[in-house]
């Protein structure tokens, strides 16, 4: 049996790591936040998911000299052509909480009719690892869910923008499904088994 890595998640966001820790369980990997840590906050200031994972990802490496995974994603509406998107997180202002992003994107799409409501969210992961093999390339993968937009929140669970997302595979909400069933399909799930396979071979696993 393999020594466990271990791999910061480069994220403060607890259902991330949650969800990371479900999709790699059975591997000897013991998954890491670094809510704990006193790390400088991370600018996302690209233009794309790939940029801002890529970015976090190193910068958490070059910090604590381990192995570090970053997640950049959000959510992308079509009649908004393809907004939030990279802003997802800071959709409603620098501040906001998952409550104003939501309220914003209800006002946003009001009166918008259900076949125009359709949507996506996707993310992109970044692996870095600068005191190993990788330096300064990362390993990517990325993945995408398609759904479209309630007009009004249904479930309790997930976060973000999981209440007012719809998807069609799982006839619910992701906040609904919870994390089990939206581990199977999400967005950050098929990137991750994408990435997988790729992880497992660079560690040797």
């Amino acid at each position: 049996m393999s020594e466990p890595i271990t791999l910061l998640f480069a994220t403060r966001n607890a259902g991330k790591v949650t969800e990371l820790r479900v999709l790699t369980a059975g591997l000897p990997i013991e998954v890491q936040s670094i809510e704990d840590l006193d790390l400088p906050e991370v600018e996302e200031d690209g233009d794309t998911f790939e940029a801002n994972a890529i970015k976090k990802a190193l910068a958490v490496s070059e910090a604590t000299g381990l192995p570090a995974l970053a997640d950049d994603s959000g959510l992308e509406v079509d009649a908004l052509g393809g907004a939030p998107g990279v802003t997802s997180a800071r959709y409603a202002g620098e501040d906001a909480d998952d409550e104003a992003n939501n309220d914003k994107l209800l006002a946003a799409l009001k009166g918008v009719s259900d076949s125009k409501r359709t949507a996506r969210f996707r993310s992109t992961l970044a692996l870095a690892d600068v005191t190993g093999e990788l330096g300064r390339k990362c390993i990517l993968a990325s993945g995408t869910c398609e759904g479209s937009i309630l007009t009004e929140r249904q479930g309790n669970g997930g976060f973000g923008y999981d209440p007012l997302f719809y998807s069609p595979e799982l006839g619910q909400t992701f906040a609904q499904a919870g994390v089990g069933p939206k581990n199977q399909l999400s967005h950050r799930a098929r990137a991750m088994k994408l990435l997988l396979p790729k992880l497992t071979r660079y560690f040797g696993l």
